[in-house]
């Protein structure tokens, strides 16, 4: 049981207490653990000249280098480069520790044994996603499993849970975070959950008969496939009264999207909703979540858990860490993990509110909190619409802007080049569903002109369809992920036979290709 205050009080402490506490945490963690076992950072920062005595401050965690997903991607000269971030203890070393022969006299060899098989062994696997760089696995031990069902207790308290509630769980049966956080969360937290699988298990049907037969208090899943499923309760006539919360993972949330959700759980017979979103990576092992507000009210931003990781926000640009509620890109360290772990990880989420200690004006706690919205760097992408020059056109814009207009059900942009010639100039294509009987003449306009006001572009075409047709688009029932955003640009490769020959041209994956990557990081991982 740990009882230090920053675990214990881990909502209710000032941030000089948070700060010096997680100082000296993370210089136990680096002794004990990160140096002497990550075969990655052990070696890193000792030829850096860095060690223990170079952190008293959190300050002082700049000195560490950033650390960011190229790190773990495989080369050549490292086929299994993610390994090399997994704490792997020499047993001879670990016996011959001080601290181990002493609770062995205590306690006994096998005990001590099986304590440090539950703590080191790697006995669970999660990944990335793959959607913009290859899938990586991180692998958990015991350890690791018993803070993430730590965390998503966590979770549930902050969302508001009860545990005479029921819960539907829609999140994608695979090696992904959003489930098992889920999963580990409820069993800690003491509440039913019935976990379905998402679409590519039991489909959009599948969840309409889970809503019948259990009529939840709370869904939770992504939002676009929560919105899908909600549109074709509501167009079956399901009613699930009982429904209180929506609580939503792995895209973001706009406050559009919010209302259209909160309307359509309206219409299945639910009088009092709200939407609750959470933030969570991977490479985190943990998710945050907001506490319940109106639909209409502003975000009080995600609930940090201060004593099993550190949050910098930095400048995208130089690295430099920015002041509490400063606008930047977040850097994660871990005080906790075991099996994979990263330090000063560079998630490439930018967020607008910056990092805040403040008291939570809602629920009151005091924990940090990450305020405002979360968007991707990768979503600002590069588009030559004219012969001139190039646009960056930031999508993560777009997307609050399809998700606030009320008369777009569901949407996607799609990325071309025209005539599929690669040297050719690009085109925005917007495919939309509209909602209720709003005119399409009507809503093609408005979109454009919102386009234009706010990225001073044009789609070259709208493109309407029904809601089956987007729920096929977006892949719904298919992919871990409904596609959003798709990029069927040709991606111009040189020929692998004569370098300086002719070029040769392939078009580019989609985007979702998390089935191939799930199956391609268990083989790997083995």
């Amino acid at each position: 049981m740990n009882t230090s205050p920053l675990t214990t009080h881990w909502q209710s402490l000032p941030e000089p207490d948070i700060r010096q506490l997680q100082a000296e945490k993370l210089r136990r963690y680096l002794h004990d653990v990160v140096l002497p076992f990550s075969p990655h950072y052990g070696s890193l920062l000792r030829e850096s000249g860095l060690d223990v005595d170079s952190i008293r401050s959190l300050e002082d965690l700049e000195k560490l280098p950033f650390t960011d997903k190229a790190d773990l991607l495989n080369t050549e000269t490292h086929p299994q480069r993610a390994r090399e971030f997994v704490i792997a203890p020499d047993p001879h070393a670990l016996a011959s520790r001080p601290s181990t022969i002493l609770r062995a006299v205590f306690h006994g060899r096998a005990r001590v044994r099986q304590e440090l098989e539950s703590e080191f062994r790697p006995i669970f696997l999660t990944s990335t996603t793959g959607r913009s760089a290859d899938p990586i696995p991180f692998l958990f031990t015991r350890h690791d499993l018993n803070n993430l069902a730590l965390t998503g207790r966590r979770t549930f308290e902050v969302c508001g849970a009860r545990t005479e509630m029921r819960l539907l769980n829609m999140f994608p049966f695979a090696p992904h975070l959003a489930f098992w956080q889920t999963h580990y969360g409820g069993e800690a937290f003491g509440v039913f959950v019935a976990s379905s699988g998402g679409g590519k298990v039991a489909g959009t049907e599948g969840q309409l008969r889970f809503m019948r037969k259990i009529q939840p208090d709370v869904l939770i899943g992504m939002p676009t496939f929560v919105y899908h499923v909600l549109h074709q309760a509501a167009e079956e006539g399901v009613r699930c009264e009982k429904l209180k919360h929506l609580v939503l993972g792995g895209e973001k949330v706009p406050d559009g999207m919010r209302r259209k959700l909160v309307s359509l759980a309206q219409e299945l017979g639910a009088k009092s909703v709200d939407v609750v979103a959470t933030y969570g990576f991977t490479e985190a092992k943990m998710a945050y979540a907001e506490c319940p507000r109106d639909v209409d009210e502003p975000s009080c931003g995600y609930h940090l858990y201060p004593d099993l990781g550190i949050f910098e926000v930095v400048d995208p640009h130089t690295g430099e860490v920015l002041p509490p509620e400063t606008p930047g890109e977040l850097v994660f360290t871990p005080l906790d993990a075991r099996g994979t772990v990263v330090l000063r990880y560079r998630t490439g989420d930018l967020i607008d509110g910056g990092l805040t200690y403040s008291r939570c004006p809602n629920c009151g706690r005091c924990a940090p909190r990450l305020v405002g919205n979360i968007s991707r760097k990768t979503e600002m992408r590069a588009m030559r619409l004219d012969k001139i020059k190039g646009t960056l056109v930031d999508f993560n814009e777009l997307e609050h802007l399809l998700d606030d207009c009320e008369g777009v059900c569901a949407w996607q942009i799609e990325l071309r080049k025209r005539h599929d010639d690669p040297l050719d100039l690009d085109e925005l294509i917007l495919h939309v569903a509209r909602r209720g009987d709003a005119s399409e003449i009507h809503l093609a306009r408005e979109l454009r002109e919102r386009f234009f006001a706010r990225a001073e572009i044009h789609p070259n075409r709208i493109e309407f369809h029904s809601a089956s047709e987007m729920r096929a688009l977006h892949g719904v029932g298919t992919e871990l992920k409904e596609r959003k955003l798709v990029d069927h640009r040709p991606v111009p490769m040189i020929s692998a036979t004569n370098a300086a020959g002719p070029r040769v041209f392939v078009p580019s994956p989609l985007l979702a290709e998390e089935e191939r990557a799930a199956v391609s990081v268990l083989e790997n991982a083995a």
